[in-house]
């Protein structure tokens, strides 16, 4: 201990200590001492998290940018080895499978290595995480990296797997913030708030879409979209704000390191600006959309049932039980093999990637008017400025090869959604339906080839809006979200044609929500993962049902007069988390819950100061100090299914107390909703 030595002369009256006395200004030290405590109290306000918002938004801008060009990097060496190997078939073919082969088996052995919550896309485990369950260590940092190098490793095996980078950054960027928030709360010995913590998560769902597209608008819509089912509009200005701060960030990264001279945007287009489609052409669109939407219900079903057995055959399961690695690889070679250029891949553009296919597909020629008297070589390698040359056979035409890369792709993306390894499948479908868009496209311009006349003047038709109606159709039709539209207009800058982008988004939705649950809602289902049901249509009538109908009538109660005896009793023989408590076992009011790890404790430390002869009673316990806590909320027999539903979803409520004039008469949980909703939507049939 250091001892006082007195008062400074001219100070305030507070002493000082001998080192303090003795160093080198000491004024300026305590002044300096002082300013960063102010600014460790401003940074970290209880009310004020802008800092921990801008810094995600740019944490994760640096870690996409980084991400993509390692990517780059590796794609290039693998088009150099292949370039580069020779003419003999069997080499090319070995360097053409062999290398993703390696990466996603790499991915999937290390990532599960780590962590089995790094696999897959991350979305449905996170929408049940922000409906108030708790799944354990899934937002772990620890899973962080694991993530990130599996993730990497995917990405850079190319067209060959087709796997997207959205839902596992959405994951990324989710546990970077849950880490940011324990750092704060350490930092101002706080707690950690629930509610706090939830506003981070869903401004971080919008900064991990806003870093991978570079939009920040679509980055909130699709976050509220996909993980809410009703929104805080106290996180509205969190989201743009590290939405836009991150997407600021990712944009300007390139032009820092020479790549670009300036912002643009990731997949230029030159659509016609003056008319870029005529009012006839409404017609058209929406009938895309309808397409899409039909498709899309095909694939969702095909997607969840091919889950769905691989899940249950013996073979598969226990192959990915046992051996993740091994399977990766099977599939993989499987993949790689079909698009290997020389064979079949020559009919699917396999030699492009992700990007390149979009860019190709947004091209505003009309392939088969150009095509109809003229025959373009297949390059040796493929062209930057004709990247069409890549979609085009003589035997085939434009319209053959578009048609087997869609009926191919169908069954091959869902096959790549069963391998277990760090994978997104937004991108995949976003490309499935530009190919469908311009498909269609090119169809109407072979139909129509002087273009669709009104009001005396002739405009010729783009196939390349009808790709950018078409991946945003099919890919909101596949989640169940109008925001694709608007990703749409921010990755291509072309807002001329958002009139018929949303027509035909909204016919897509239109069919696939009324017959398909959303690619994310139907993983849910298959993993069985904690999940409450929506209540869809009106002709469901939820409003004349009511609690009493489907409430659990086995409840425990304690009394307050309940002797320590049978609270021991009740205790023992039962493993229910909490219990409710009553006034008295007469009058069974409910008065509040006490939980079954506390009162195990207090009864514990009870038990030794029981008198012989004195009968103690449960409220002796709670008057030694065992909590207990109020109830805020709770239900009545004649409340209807629908408001239980809506109170269990705005509260992220698992369980409520049913009372009646007070008396405790049952409760209702997220089992008995779900039954009794699908007991709506799919009535039992009459014994």
């Amino acid at each position: 201990m250091e001892e006082l030595v007195g008062l400074r002369e001219g100070s305030s009256g507070n002493p000082v200590t001998l080192r303090e006395l003795f160093s080198p200004c000491p004024r300026i030290r305590r002044g300096i001492r002082d300013g960063l405590e102010w600014l460790k109290q401003k940074l970290f306000h209880v009310s004020e998290d802008w800092h921990l918002l801008m810094t995600l938004g740019v944490l994760m801008a640096l870690i996409s940018y980084a991400m993509d060009f390692a990517i780059g990097r590796v794609v290039r060496a693998h088009q150099w080895l292949y370039r580069e190997i020779g003419d003999s078939h069997l080499l090319r073919y070995l360097s053409w499978t062999m290398y993703p082969v390696a990466l996603t088996s790499f991915s999937s052995g290390f990532s599960q290595s780590i962590t089995p919550f790094s696999g897959g896309s991350g979305i449905p485990e996170l929408k049940t995480i922000l409906t108030g369950v708790v799944l354990e260590d899934y937002l772990d940092i620890k899973n962080f990296g694991a993530k990130v190098v599996g993730l990497t490793c995917t990405l850079a095996s190319g067209s060959t797997v087709f796997l997207g980078k959205v839902g596992p950054f959405v994951h990324l960027s989710v546990m970077m913030a849950a880490y940011l928030s324990r750092v704060r709360n350490k930092a101002i010995r706080e707690s950690e708030n629930d509610s706090k913590q939830k506003e981070m998560l869903v401004a971080a769902a919008a900064v991990g879409v806003a870093t991978v597209f570079a939009a920040p608008f679509s980055g909130v819509l699709f976050s509220i979209e996909v993980l809410s089912s009703h929104y805080s509009v106290w996180d509205y200005w969190r989201c743009f704000f590290a939405a836009t701060c991150g997407a600021l960030m990712f944009r300007l990264l390139p032009v820092f390191n020479s790549e670009q001279e300036t912002i643009t945007t990731l997949f230029k287009t030159s659509f016609r600006v003056d008319v870029p489609f005529d009012l006839p052409e409404i017609f058209f669109f929406v009938v895309l959309g309808a397409i899409c939407g039909i498709v899309s219900c095909a694939y969702l079903f095909c997607q969840r049932t091919f889950l769905g057995f691989i899940r249950t055959n013996w073979f598969l399961s226990k192959l990915l039980a046992t051996s993740k690695p091994m399977y990766s690889t099977l599939a993989t070679l499987i993949l790689a093999s079909i698009t290997y250029p020389p064979g079949v891949g020559r009919f699917l553009a396999s030699r492009l990637s992700m990007k390149e296919h979009l860019d190709s597909l947004f091209d505003n020629n009309s392939w088969a008017l150009i095509t109809r008297n003229s025959s373009p070589p297949w390059p040796p390698e493929p062209d930057s400025q004709n990247l069409w040359f890549e979609w085009y056979h003589p035997r085939f035409t434009i319209f053959g090869t578009l048609a087997f890369f869609l009926v191919m792709k169908f069954w091959m993306l869902i096959l790549a959604t069963t391998i277990p390894m760090p994978a997104g499948y937004f991108m995949p479908v976003f490309v499935f339906g530009a190919a469908i868009g311009r498909l269609w496209g090119e169809a109407l311009s072979l139909a129509f080839p002087e273009g669709i006349m009104a009001g005396g003047v002739t405009y010729p038709i783009i196939p390349g809006g009808y790709a950018l109606a078409g991946a945003a159709a099919f890919s909101g039709a596949v989640t169940h979200t109008i925001s694709t539209a608007i990703l749409a207009f921010e990755l291509t800058g072309q807002i001329l044609h958002a009139l018929p982008v949303l027509m035909a988004v909204l016919a897509a939705n239109a069919i696939a929500q009324s017959c398909q649950a959303s690619f994310y809602d139907g993983t849910i289902i298959v993993k069985k993962l904690p999940y409450l049901p929506w209540i869809r249509g009106r002709g469901i009538s939820s409003h004349g049902v009511i609690v009493e109908h489907f409430m659990n009538c086995t409840i425990t109660t304690l009394a307050k007069d309940m002797p320590l005896e049978e609270v021991v009793k009740v205790v023992t023989s039962t493993d229910v988390a909490e219990y409710p408590l009553v006034e008295s076992t007469e009058s069974q009011i409910l008065v509040g819950v006490v939980r079954r790890a506390q009162l195990m404790q207090a009864l514990q430390t009870e038990s030794p100061s029981w008198a012989p002869g004195h009968q103690q009673c449960l409220q002796d316990v709670l008057a030694g100090g065992c909590p207990m806590e109020p109830i805020t909320l709770q239900l009545s027999p004649e409340t209807s299914l629908h408001q239980a539903h809506k109170f269990f979803e705005l509260m992220n409520l698992q369980s409520l107390f049913v009372t009646s004039r007070g008396r405790a008469v049952g409760f209702v949980s997220w089992v008995e909703l779900k039954k009794a909703i699908s007991n709506l939507t799919n009535p039992p049939a009459p014994k």
